[in-house]
This record gives C-alpha cells, structure tokens and sequence, in this order.
C-alpha cells in the first residue's frame, strides 16, 4: 500500500497497508509491555530504544506509540534495501575468489576470538572488519541499491551553468553519481581498494 493512491477505503491497497500497520503495531506495542513488565528491556533495536528512554538526563524519551514508529519505520525500510545488498555482495563475491578469500580470511579471525572469548559480536568487532567493510562499501557503490533521494535546495545553488533556486527540489541520482569517473575512476571495475582512503 506504500505506493497507492491513500484512499481509506475496504478493500484498496491503502486500506489493507493500515490494518497491516496497525496489527504491527498492535504486537510491538505487547512486546514493549512484556519487556517492562519482565524489568528486562532485552537485546536489538526495540531494547536500545528502551534502555535509551531509562537513561538519567535523557531529553527527549520516546512514548511506547513512537518507539512502534521508529520500528515499522527501520523494518520498512530495511526489507529489501537489506536483502538487495545481500544478494549483490554474494554476487560480487562469487564473481571476484580473490576478495571472497580475503573477506572469508577476515572473518574467520573475528570469529576465533569471538569462540575464544565465549562472546557473540561486538560493535567493536565491526570495527576490525576493514576490508570486509571496503567490499560493502563497493557492493553499494556499484549496485545503487537506492536510485535516487529528494533533498531540498537550502539556498540558491549555481551549478555548471544552471541556477537551483532555494526551496526547489532536487532528486539526486546515485547511480549516475556512483558510475561517474569524475569521482570514481574506472566505474565499472568491482574496486573495493577504492575506499582504502
């Protein structure tokens, strides 16, 4: 129902998107219930929102209806943005052995000190996946899993000859960008050193 006309009416797309929406809802609203009652706000996005809301000096805490929201809104837009980066990555990875090895290599260094240390990953883990990290980021460069964005021009923008005047919209195009050879020399060549710096 994301991409229909918003009549909320029986039957339309729209109308079963919201009932969609309200049942989501509904289970993320017994599942924050569950936790507080438990005293354990529990692991993942929706306990980082709930310990965030118990933190001293917090100014901004999150009613149980915009913690909901701010879930909906990252499973929304996570769905298949998450699963196009996945395929892509395996895509890339099988065609290209060499960096397959050297991502698997990565990996495996991570995971013999994480059963080391009798440990699931850390944040901090993620921070020693330099090359891992490079492939990612060429996988989004060359796949431009999202095509564009729409951003608001915050003054008038003179650019190669055209005036932008502040107020318009503009609608960036990342895979133009991301295929220019002003920024990213031989485009079409699967890179991942490219982000080395």
């Amino acid at each position: 129902g994301y991409n229909s006309m918003p009549l909320d009416l029986p039957g339309t797309p729209f109308n079963k998107a919201m009932k969609a929406r309200k049942g989501l809802s509904e289970k993320l609203r017994r599942m924050i219930e569950k936790r507080k009652e438990s005293g354990e706000n529990g692991e993942g996005l929706l306990g980082a929102f709930l310990s965030s809301n118990e933190e001293e000096g917090v100014k901004m805490k999150m009613n149980e209806s915009q913690i909901a929201d701010n879930i909906i809104g990252v499973i929304f837009a996570a769905h298949d943005t998450t699963a196009s980066v996945l395929t892509w990555l395996l895509k890339y990875l099988h065609d290209h052995p060499h960096l397959l090895d050297a991502v698997r290599r990565e990996q495996e260094e991570i995971r013999c000190k994480r059963v080391e240390a009798n440990r699931g990953i850390t944040w901090d883990d993620t921070r020693r996946m330099p090359f891992t990290t490079r492939v990612v980021q060429e996988t989004l460069r060359a796949a431009s899993i999202l095509s564009f964005t729409y951003r608001e021009a915050v003054e008038d923008v003179e650019m190669e000859g055209y005036l932008i005047p502040k107020g318009w919209k503009v609608l960036p195009l990342f895979r133009t960008i991301h295929y220019s050879s002003d920024f990213f020399p031989h485009p079409n060549k699967f890179d991942p050193s490219r982000f080395e710096v």
